[in-house]
């Protein structure tokens, strides 16, 4: 897990909130949802941040489906988290 330098406890806490959601029902989706979390999270916008803690309320045969890219998550922010993902494990 990778620690994240001077933040403010609100995002403290919000990424430790984060961290505990992406614990999902496989390791595979545990290790690309928390590795998006650590590498491209803390350099993400507002809305994409949001985007991505709302996907996580996405159930896990969805997200698998569309990290394999067997189907197209139904909203295009979904959907760049989703092929962020895709491109950082050669997926």
């Amino acid at each position: 897990m990778r620690h994240f330098a001077r933040i403010d406890p609100m995002d403290a806490a919000r990424i430790k909130r984060l961290r505990w959601r992406t614990r999902r029902g496989t390791r595979e989706l545990d290790a690309l949802f928390g590795g998006w979390l650590d590498d491209a999270f803390p350099s993400a916008g507002e809305s994409q941040q949001r985007a991505f803690d709302e996907l996580l309320d996405v159930q896990d045969p969805d997200l698998w489906d569309w990290v394999m890219g067997h189907a197209k998550a139904p909203r295009a922010d979904w959907q760049a988290i989703i092929d962020d993902i895709r491109t950082r494990h050669r997926l």
